[in-house]
């Protein structure tokens, strides 16, 4: 007779799956405290603390290795740092939230992410800044590519998908850095939506069926370019990179970071997420991926995503909160 039971592993990867929502949902309802205050280095606090709460419930002998860096001169869950209440092994990658200034002027897309990998599967990336393009599933193998110009890529884009080019929309970060390229897609006929910050939710986006965004392309922060590797990992999509350097001593601590890697390679999608890939992201303002945090006397409703890599399974979770019993 052939046994029914579950791989013990496989059911471990589920319940992980919705502890991560448990935790970035902690940490989104702390920054929302803090929506439109002005205040981005408080509301970031305030999602670290709830985020290192949540982790202590959470089965799990946690390392992070992707945490939040120098740039943002703010509180971090600091790179090395263990978390979790004790199980296996795992890497996590962690923005407790991505968008600060979105949270501090109340703006759309701010969120709280967390992904998580068994032990050396994720990229350790320096807090420099990442080239970055992103496209979803169910198109050809290499069907982009970072060294090719933007013309070509939407051209093979729009080839691959039966479109004009003039159907495409193309998203990016709304910086100095990236006019040429905005000129240069505009030019060949593509669309642009600008973002002013937050390319996590953007690059997941760009995977997602009913989103009206076909790439995304720029340069932004390396760790949130391993936490969006981690969602395009979850949903079969296609992702490329590669290390920006300002300087030799940058260079070197990415060479640190990655023994015997170059580090100024071109970076595969499995470069910066490897193996099986949890990933959970809760909405603190609204935006075109998630619903941000509502309150409404004694209870909050939380709007999450949370998706695993070895099913591809893709779930939205709306949480309602009773303060009179909850406890995070």
């Amino acid at each position: 007779m052939t046994s029914t039971r579950q791989n013990p592993y496989q059911v471990t990867d589920r319940n992980l799956a919705l502890e991560l929502v448990r935790v970035t949902e902690a940490a989104a309802v702390a920054a929302s405290a803090w929506t439109g205050r002005g205040l981005k280095n408080e509301a970031d606090g305030a999602a670290v603390e709830a985020m290192r709460r949540a982790f202590d419930t959470v089965a799990i002998n946690g390392t992070v290795v992707i945490g939040e860096g120098e740039m943002d001169e703010a509180p971090m869950l600091f790179i090395g740092e263990n978390v979790g209440a004790g199980g296996p092994g795992m890497d996590i990658a962690v923005d407790p939230l991505e968008g600060t200034n979105l949270c501090a002027k109340n703006l759309p897309n701010a969120l709280t992410v967390v992904a998580l990998a068994e032990s050396g599967n994720f990229l350790h990336a320096p807090d420099i800044y990442m080239d970055k393009i992103v496209v979803g599933p169910n198109l050809p193998e290499g069907v982009v590519d970072l060294d090719s110009s933007i013309e070509a890529n939407l051209k093979a884009l729009a080839a691959a998908k039966k479109c004009a080019v003039s159907d495409l929309m193309l998203c990016t970060l709304d910086r100095e850095r990236h006019e040429e390229l905005i000129a240069r897609a505009r030019a060949a006929g593509a669309r642009v939506t600008l973002l002013s910050d937050g390319d996590v939710a953007a690059a997941i986006a760009a995977c997602l069926d009913d989103s009206e965004i076909d790439i995304y392309v720029g340069s932004g922060g390396a760790p949130e370019g391993v936490l969006a590797a981690a969602a395009v990992r979850c949903v079969h999509g296609q992702m490329q990179g590669r290390l920006l350097f300002e300087d030799d001593a940058q260079v070197e601590r990415a060479r640190r970071m990655n023994p015997g890697a170059d580090p100024s390679r071109k970076l595969a999608l499995e470069d910066m997420a490897r193996g099986d890939v949890l990933f959970s992201a809760t909405g603190v303002t609204g935006g075109a991926l998630l619903r941000g945090i509502r309150r409404s006397g004694m209870r909050t409703v939380t709007h999450s995503l949370v998706m695993r890599s070895k099913s591809g399974t893709i779930r939205f979770v709306e949480g309602h909160h009773d303060y009179q019993t909850k406890t995070w």
